[in-house]
């Protein structure tokens, strides 16, 4: 399941990812997301982890590449939390290869996560 985070900057959009994650989770995603981009005009993301990448189903992943793909001139910055060093190394990596900026965050920096993609910190 997703749920979007209360309580964020208006800037960016923040979810909640917990137990397993399916096709029909993104449809919130994507309209929130658009919305923002409609609003902004680019795109600040946060990903909260609270479950393993292996609870997102194969439509769920498929659903994520397309909102990528769908927004990619748009990607400001992103940043997924997890408690997973291998999440946050993949998202090290992958900013290399997407527009924006993706940075991965253990769950103890929550705070420091949405400054950054709030553009409130560069840190």
């Amino acid at each position: 399941m997703i749920v979007q985070i209360p309580d964020v900057p208006d800037n960016m959009v923040g979810f909640r990812a917990d137990g397993e994650v399916t096709k029909e989770d993104f449809e919130l995603v994507k309209e929130e997301v658009a919305q923002l981009v409609e609003k902004t005009g680019k795109l600040n993301y946060l990903l909260f982890l609270d479950n393993s990448p292996k609870d997102f189903t194969l439509g769920a992943w498929l659903q994520d590449a397309l909102l990528g793909i769908s927004n990619i001139t748009k990607w400001n910055r992103a940043a997924i939390i997890s408690d997973s060093e291998a999440v946050i190394k993949f998202t090290e990596v992958f900013s290399k290869l997407m527009p924006g900026e993706f940075r991965g965050y253990p769950k103890t920096e929550y705070a420091k996560a949405v400054n950054w993609v709030s553009e409130r910190s560069d840190v």
